[in-house]
């Protein structure tokens, strides 16, 4: 019996809710035995009465994809999908994954962490900046600061979401995104949108987003960037499945942005469009996440 995990409490949630249903729907088309589980945040009770085996995790955000569940369910015992819950909280916290990936010496844009006493002038890299929630998915929160009269109010915005900020310099170019699962890299694809970037609107709201795959790169940079995403994600000791993003510069540099150790798997989610570039439905993608648990 697979219980899939869905919901949660986070800002993440409804997108939650959304992966959920479609990832349940793929296990009952293939007659396998599941239930949905909402985690509300103090309903866990309810989970631990239920007989089951697996836990196939897509709570997205806080409490989901922070290391939080995966250290109760491996608490218990119970096998889950997905990384485990330090590299899961090595993930989400996005200062904390910049530290490991740049000892690693992967691409990265250069980024500090914002303190209370934390001016204008301390800050070493020029504008334009990203201020962002070290911890917070879906882009939510995230400010870009093209002057200095825009830095506290996006300082403000980012601390409604976390405690930690991170501002990061940004940098002007294209996304992309590459998906693993298990020890490969699906096809790249690029998103192309008309907002200022590739914001909580353009994921989940848009209809003009656009998802390109092939991604139109060459053949030779997509498998740079295949290649990064791998030693990404594999230097935060991340398993099973996740999801990788790049900003290409207008050099064609590229600098990673973050990982996603549980991904979105709507409709508009990119690993299972990656997934069906690669001639993988949605019903085995599922199945393959359940194998590398």
């Amino acid at each position: 019996m697979i219980a899939v995990l869905m919901g949660g409490n986070s800002a993440e949630r409804e997108v939650s809710l959304e992966s959920g249903e479609a990832v349940y729907e793929a296990l009952k088309s293939q007659h396998i035995e599941c239930f949905k589980f909402d985690w509300n945040g103090d309903n866990l009770n309810d989970l631990w009465s239920q007989e089951f085996s697996l836990a196939f995790i897509v709570l997205h955000g806080r409490g989901g994809e922070d290391g939080v569940i995966q250290k109760l369910l491996e608490d218990r015992h119970i096998a889950y999908t997905g990384s485990n819950s330090i590299a899961s909280a090595n993930g989400m916290d996005k200062h904390l994954c910049k530290q490991i990936w740049h000892s690693m010496n992967l691409p990265l844009a250069p980024s500090t962490l914002a303190q209370k006493d934390t001016q204008l002038s301390t800050i070493n890299f020029s504008l334009p900046w990203a201020i962002k929630p070290a911890s917070e998915g879906s882009s939510i929160g995230i400010s870009k600061v093209t002057k200095a009269s825009q830095f506290n109010d996006a300082l403000k915005l980012a601390r409604h979401y976390d405690s930690k900020v991170l501002i990061e310099q940004w940098i002007t170019g294209d996304e992309y995104t590459v998906a693993i699962l298990g020890d490969k890299a699906l096809p790249v694809i690029k998103i192309v949108t008309d907002q200022d970037f590739y914001n909580y609107e353009s994921k989940y709201v848009s209809n003009t987003t656009q998802y390109l795959c092939p991604c139109g790169l060459s053949k030779a940079k997509e498998e740079q960037l295949q290649k990064i995403a791998i030693q990404a994600f594999q230097a935060i000791n991340a398993t099973g499945w996740g999801r990788v993003d790049f900003i290409l510069d207008q050099n064609n540099t590229p600098y990673l942005l973050e990982i996603n150790t549980v991904p979105g798997m709507t409709s508009h989610s990119l690993v299972p469009m990656a997934a069906k570039a690669a001639n993988i439905t949605f019903e085995q993608l599922v199945q393959q996440i359940i194998n590398e648990a």
